[in-house]
């Protein structure tokens, strides 16, 4: 299994919303449109203008091969994301129907939908959505205009493309979740990704890339990262994504730009590694992507950086299968300073881990750590995306040669920005007295416990000779970001914070106990429909975390939950004892990861992470109704323009935050439409 080393979702910040005063004419719009539970907000990419020329073209010339990778992604969340989105469009931007009645209005939203989540599942809570147009609109729309019908679906006729999609659109049955993480049932069969083929099991998956493990090899690659597993004349045969390969169009696409940018690049080392990524797109050879993973990670002094590829294994419910995404970035040097800190003590805090000297890094190697400004999204970044990295994912290659751990500070700004004077605190947090930490030190706190998280807390421990790095299978990736979010939160209530000037106050980290139980607790249930259960891995994490410290120290009554005015409240009666709950599962974490003990990890998942109290839960949805605010955030990017003189030479690159999210879309699906609509 690829474990989630990579991402660290976003916590409190999702709760953001637009609220406060009105903005001064020349301040940047962070807030944008909402719809359905979604709002779109704007970042901004201050530093600009201080990147030199040659720089600017390196930023494009990324930021091109990022975009050009979009289809992807819709293709790898399911096989009809593409049919889905073209047709869907089609009938959007035809000025022949009427977009004033009830019918386009729901087609609009829907579609926003679509884009926001790269297919027709919920980007975060993993169910089909349903549109509220109804499925006869849907079919005389199509067939009164003929000419919305693609080309590209030749050898169909429009009434059969009708008969294989509108079930997919419009049944709740038909492939209702794009992951499946129930327990017992086939994982495979039971999620819409197309990470695998038509009859594909989950035990024929499992036993296939178990054959090819060398248990021998200290070295082994990430087995099934870039290819889908398919059936052909009852064999399992690897389609691998690569130039001459599935998804080769799109990835020649990438490859070219990628080109431009290291005709650019601001070293050779830089150079050596988006070289060293081309060949990996072009023979598809996993242990040429180590190679381009272990020169990534020695690249340290380029101020320009970047993520293109296949990287996150959430999409694929046995956590081996990497979706693409790319983030194109540079470094915010003032803030950076905060996170080389933090890495430069790395080995500290390694040693001084409340976790069993057996699971403990002899030598911390390679750690690195900044803040950066994001400048393009994409992918499976774009347009939902995180506030914190940590890569590579290989476990050896991090043993070896570290990992770079980023903060990305101008979306961390854009969240703070938009979520000021909204009401949620002011809702669900228990007193004046935790407020006030809260609006204290929430911001500092929140940073810092990234940047624990992402830099150290992914980056700690080991495994024990022997134990593969996938051994815990569907429940590897709670439980990785499970230790990487208590090695945070354990060491954010260290004095070692204090004495290395990060955090101004011995009561600073309350905050973030605080906000981080009331999230895994209650808030966080905003995002489950009724009568489901928690199926992220992330939302996994932060309520097996809660609920077994709340469970644990209930002897003590260390957390409780209190009523109020008729309301439910979380109240924290000890901190310090917090932090030791805290450090006593991150220590029985680390042992179940470094051991491979599958069973525990299960056990621990299902008990604390997966279930949720309907009463509560229905308290938790009313109450934040009554906020109006949009429970999930994703981003809209910027426009990047080149200027060229009468050769064609680029003289200078501009940069536009106007373009509206359905314009934006729209403008890719132009583009950037990489890949047939059937892959």
């Amino acid at each position: 299994m690829k474990k989630s080393f990579g991402i660290i979702a976003m916590t409190m910040m999702m709760f953001a919303s637009c609220g406060g005063g009105e903005k001064a004419a020349t301040e940047f719009e962070y807030a944008n449109e909402k719809f359905a539970d979604l709002q779109m907000l704007r970042y901004e990419v201050k530093g600009w203008d201080g990147l030199s020329l040659e720089q600017k073209k390196l930023v494009y010339y990324l930021t091109e091969a990022a975009l050009s990778g979009r289809d992807i992604l819709f293709d790898q969340n399911g096989k009809y994301n593409l049919r889905i989105r073209n047709i869907l469009e089609s009938i959007y931007t035809n000025d022949a129907i009427d977009h004033n009645t009830s019918e386009m209005k729901a087609l609009e939203i829907y579609l926003k939908r679509v884009w926001f989540s790269n297919g027709i599942h919920h980007h975060y809570g993993e169910l089909k959505f349903l549109p509220d147009f109804s499925e006869q609109w849907f079919r005389q729309t199509v067939m009164a205009n003929p000419n919305h019908f693609p080309a590209s679906y030749e050898g169909q006729t429009v009434e059969q493309f009708l008969d294989e999609i509108c079930p997919v659109i419009f049944d709740p049955n038909v492939l209702p979740k794009k992951v499946n993480q129930a327990d017992g049932e086939d994982l495979i069969l039971t999620s819409a990704g197309n990470y695998y083929g038509d009859g594909v099991t989950q035990a024929e998956a499992e036993a296939f890339y178990e054959a090819q493990k060398d248990t021998l090899n200290p070295e082994p690659v990430m087995y099934g990262m870039n290819s889908r597993l398919v059936k052909e004349d009852g064999r399992l045969v690897e389609k691998v994504w690569k130039v001459d390969g599935l998804y080769g169009q799109a990835i020649e696409r990438i490859v070219f730009w990628l080109r431009k940018a290291a005709e650019v690049a601001e070293n050779d080392t830089q150079r050596a590694v988006i070289n060293k990524l081309i060949q990996f797109y072009t023979d598809g050879d996993l242990k040429t992507f180590d190679d381009y993973c272990i020169a990534w990670v020695k690249d340290l002094d380029s101020r320009i950086d970047f993520v293109n590829g296949f990287t996150e294994s959430y999409g694929d419910p046995l956590g081996m299968k990497a979706s693409w995404e790319s983030i194109v970035n540079f470094k915010d040097l003032e803030a950076t300073r905060r996170t080389e800190t933090i890495s430069a003590n790395a080995q500290w805090f390694e040693d001084h881990s409340p976790v069993d000297p057996r699971f403990k890094k002899e030598e911390c190697k390679g750690i690195s750590a900044k803040v950066i400004t994001a400048a393009i999204l994409a992918g499976d970044l774009y347009p939902s995306t995180a506030i914190g990295i940590n890569l590579p994912n290989s476990d050896w290659v991090r043993a070896a040669h570290g990992s770079k751990s980023v903060t990305i500070g101008n979306l961390t700004e854009a969240y703070a920005k938009a979520a000021h004077g909204n009401g949620f605190n002011e809702e669900f947090v228990y007193s004046d007295k935790e407020r006030a930490l809260i609006d204290k030190y929430d911001a500092i706190t929140d940073d810092l416990h990234t940047d624990l998280h992402e830099c150290l807390g992914h980056g700690s421990g080991k495994l024990l000779p022997g134990t593969s790095s996938e051994a815990l299978k569907a429940y590897g990736s709670t439980i990785e970001e499970a230790r990487a979010d208590l090695f945070g939160l354990y060491y954010v209530g260290d004095k070692k914070l204090l004495d290395l000037g990060l955090l101004p106050s011995k009561d600073a980290y309350k905050a973030q106990y605080y906000t981080y139980m009331m999230n895994g607790l209650m808030t966080q249930l905003v995002r489950i429909e009724p009568g489901n259960d928690i199926e992220e891995a992330h939302m996994r994490n932060r309520s097996l975390v809660a609920h077994w410290c709340f469970e644990k120290g209930q002897k003590d009554r260390v957390v409780e939950m209190v009523k109020q005015d008729g309301k439910t409240y979380v109240r924290i009666n000890d901190y310090r004892k917090l932090r030791n709950l805290f450090g006593e599962l991150l220590a029985e974490i680390q042992r179940i990861k470094s051991e491979g003990d599958f069973e525990a990890a299960r056990d621990l998942v299902e008990t604390y992470a997966v279930k949720v109290d309907p009463t509560l839960h229905a308290e938790v949805l009313a109450r934040y109704k009554a906020l109006n605010l949009a429970p999930y955030k994703g981003f809209i990017n910027p426009v990047y323009t080149p200027v060229t003189d009468k050769d064609g030479n680029i003289t200078n690159v501009t940069i536009d935050y106007t373009e509206t999210f359905a314009a934006q879309n729209l403008r890719y699906s132009r583009d950037y439409a990489t890949l047939p609509v059937v892959n």
